[in-house]
């Protein structure tokens, strides 16, 4: 072999050596499980949740009141309890009075509370007596208090009163519950199915339960040096679990092929030679593809929130260990397995090489599929294009936010006290509004915080506005307003706007400053920096993604076909979560409740992992297609024997992704569900429709065309060789060497 430094090449010496060193390269992958392990077990802290936007009017008054006016923003949890009587009585009544007195004492002596408000005090008891709510503040902001304050409330209940819980403090830290590894379940069968074989189906499984092992525990470790949302490991194992085990399928898959090629030729000891070819060309792909879903996944930093930027972090770091331990562990294992990796035969399952079964005259399905596309491109474009546009259209009504306790399911004490308080009080108690009037430049506080209350006061959809508020200081008053509608309707979002719009002239004549804070404020700002931040988001994620591309695939059209098809992918993805998530289709059949609203960061989150995961396929599918081309194949049959090779691991991998994110469905938070049952979608219609029915009709109508790129252009890019071209005119150099030398 000569110095190249070509990626194919480098790749094939690694495949060979880390085959031929076993034992050390896995014994080093165990010592590291066992490391993260141990460092995991005792580094671990809690994870932290915030959609704070830092800039963002809400976020800069809400750190201001806890400067001047800490008392009235209590930056730890928050629960509420809700108590509730029947028709005809009152809580006023003696018994009902000792028994929600002796609840409040409950309630204060639950781990973390700082205070308990008496509604009867608080003024939080509804008009016709039968309804009220204490608020509950903790000193934690992730206290996970569910078990302790039911158990606080639970002899109310028994005493015959109705009591419901809400509140950030309700929430519960997700956690990984069996039902999300059934992934795993439908992969190994899938896989088995794909190889005909134990031994090789077991081998991807292997790898990428170590390769995820060890990227949450280092997740898990890390949280005693960085902040960590409860989120980011939980993207970070659905993203690595499904890349690692894809990764593995399609190098194992390759060196399979070029093990049965080599033993074809005469070869006794095919093993490292196979595997250094499958990585030098299948191992390219795995690179790149990889490349592709970080650089989606760390662009999620440009949107400045800092939940997002961890997911992000999180979700890269899991795609990195899923590219390393394919091409290191994974020749590892199957150098242990040796030529077992074709045995265990599964009975009536045989997984032949699609070249000889077309020889035999008996083709495949994949390749009866891709020569009925290639001889039909433009009706399959149409009917198929049409038909993605059509399921894009109900995304037109898609409608962003942070889903309330009013969008829970009606079973849910959360749902129930959001109810509750809707009745006693109007929608609008459930997302009181917080306007804070610093005064500390005006000549006269007082009065121009009473000009601010009285405009307020007077604006649409306001039902209650309590008049100002002071802190010690005098320099900062607070003005708490009651909406008409709830917190996650467009007319309190309408409201927001026109507080902050209707208040300029008096900061201007008056010389404070008015603004809008509360939870309800921070997240319609944060709604609002989500929406702002899709468009450069997706300029850097595509740009970036399709200068990698060009590298890849040397041409013009490709890259560009590529982000069309990821766009049709887009809009049909956003058209079925908003008949499943806001028309209720489906839902029956589904585990999910119709909601008025899509998470508002889903659409970010969903650009960044799909582009990525869209261009893995492309990488796979198509890399093998010009790879044809490249060794001389005219264009159409290039598309066919690349679809034959492709097609068979390409869907396999698209299943298996598609079942490890519909595990996470089940996950049972709504967030959860919603980002892992839109990646299964997009992940259906971008591998089945538009990488394998799309891309092959269109590569088939554009002929050489599709693979043109200027001669000035191919001068200046860097020849990556992910085809290993360059590796294959090295191999055939040796051809005439004795084959126990090599």
């Amino acid at each position: 072999m000569t110095g190249d430094s070509r990626l194919s090449t480098l790749l094939y010496r690694l495949g060979r050596s880390a085959f031929r060193r076993r034992k050390t390269v896995a014994a080093l992958w165990l010592a590291l499980l066992v490391l993260m392990g141990v460092a995991a077990a005792t580094l671990a802290e809690e994870t932290t949740d915030s959609f704070d936007v830092p800039g963002t009017e809400s976020v800069d008054a809400l750190a201001m009141l806890q400067e001047r006016f800490p008392e009235a923003a209590n930056d730890g949890a928050t629960a509420r309890v809700v108590f509730a009587v029947d028709e005809g009585e009152a809580l006023t009544d003696p018994e009902h009075q000792a028994t929600l007195a002796a609840t409040l004492q409950e309630l204060a002596q639950v781990r973390d509370v700082v205070a308990v408000t008496d509604p009867f005090e608080a003024q939080t008891v509804a008009p016709d007596l039968r309804i009220a709510y204490a608020e509950v503040a903790f000193n934690n902001s992730f206290p996970a208090a569910n078990e302790e304050l039911t158990e606080a409330v639970e002899p109310a209940r028994d005493a015959g009163m109705t009591v419901e819980l809400a509140g950030e403090a309700l929430m519960e830290e997700f956690e990984n519950h069996a039902a999300e590894l059934i992934g795993l379940g439908v992969a190994a069968i899938v896989l088995v199915i794909t190889f005909g074989s134990f031994v090789a189906a077991g081998l991807p499984l292997l790898n990428a339960i170590i390769g995820i092992g060890i990227t949450i525990a280092a997740l898990t470790a890390a949280t005693r040096f960085f902040d960590l949302s409860s989120s980011s490991p939980t993207l970070a194992l659905m993203l690595g679990l499904a890349l690692a085990i894809d990764y593995s399928l399609f190098i194992v898959s390759r060196y399979r092929h070029e093990r049965r090629v080599l033993a074809d030729s005469g070869d006794q000891d095919p093993g490292p030679e196979a595997m250094g070819r499958a990585l030098g060309t299948a191992g390219s792909a795995v690179v790149f593809a990889g490349l592709t879903v970080m650089i989606a996944l760390l662009g999620l930093s440009v949107v400045g929130l800092d939940m997002l930027t961890e997911m992000g972090l999180a979700a890269a770091f899991a795609v990195a260990m899923a590219v390393l331990i394919a091409l290191t562990m994974l020749p590892a294992l199957c150098g242990m397995v040796g030529r077992r990796i074709t045995g265990g035969q599964v009975p009536g399952l045989r997984a032949r090489d699609p070249e000889a079964q077309e020889a035999d005259g008996n083709p495949s399905l994949g390749t009866r599929y891709v020569k009925f596309i290639t001889r039909r491109p433009l009706p399959v474009l149409l009917l198929v294009g049409v038909g993605m546009v059509a399921l894009a259209i109900p995304a037109a009504d898609l409608r962003l936010g942070l889903p309330d306790d009013g969008q829970m399911g009606e079973d849910t004490t959360q749902r129930q006290a959001y109810d509750l308080i809707a009745e006693g009080f109007g929608a609008g108690a459930n997302g009181p509004l917080m306007v804070v009037v610093d005064t500390l430049g005006s000549p006269d506080p007082e009065p121009a915080a009473q000009r601010v209350f009285q405009t307020v006061s007077e604006l649409d959809n306001v039902v209650f506005a309590q008049p100002p508020v002071f802190n010690q200081a005098g320099d900062t008053a607070l003005v708490t307003v009651i909406p008409q509608t709830g917190p996650s309707s467009e007319a309190t979002e309408e409201l927001v706007e026109a507080i902050r719009g209707g208040t300029t002239a008096i900061e201007q004549e008056a010389g404070v400053a008015v603004a809008v804070t509360g939870q309800t404020a921070i997240i319609i700002d944060f709604n609002e920096q989500m929406g702002q931040a899709l468009l450069p988001y997706l300029s850097v994620v595509v740009g970036l993604s399709l200068l990698l591309m060009l590298l890849v695939f040397r041409s013009i059209l490709v890259p560009i076909k590529a982000a069309l098809g990821f766009l049709l992918t887009m809009g049909a993805t956003f058209g079925a979560v908003v008949a499943v998530f806001q028309w209720g289709w489906l839902t029956d059949l589904l585990p999910v409740t119709q909601s008025d609203l899509v998470v508002s960061f889903l659409p970010i989150i969903l650009i960044g992992v799909v582009f990525g995961l869209a261009m893995d396929y492309q990488v796979f599918m198509v890399t093998r297609m010009r790879e044809e081309y490249v060794h001389g194949a005219a264009p159409k049959a290039a598309v066919v024997t690349g679809f034959q090779h492709g097609s068979r691991v390409v869907a396999a991998a698209a299943i298996i992704m598609i079942s490890v994110f519909a595990g996470f469905t089940l996950s049972g938070m709504d967030f959860i569900l919603q980002i892992a049952l839109a990646l299964a979608i997009a992940i259906a219609l971008d591998a089945f429709v538009v990488r394998m029915t799309l891309v092959p009709a269109l590569l088939a109508l554009l002929g050489r065309a599709a693979w043109w790129l200027p001669r000035w252009l191919d001068k200046i890019l860097p020849n990556v060789d992910i085809e290993g071209e360059k590796l294959r005119h090295e191999l055939s150099e040796r051809e005439a060497e004795p084959v126990g030398t090599r």
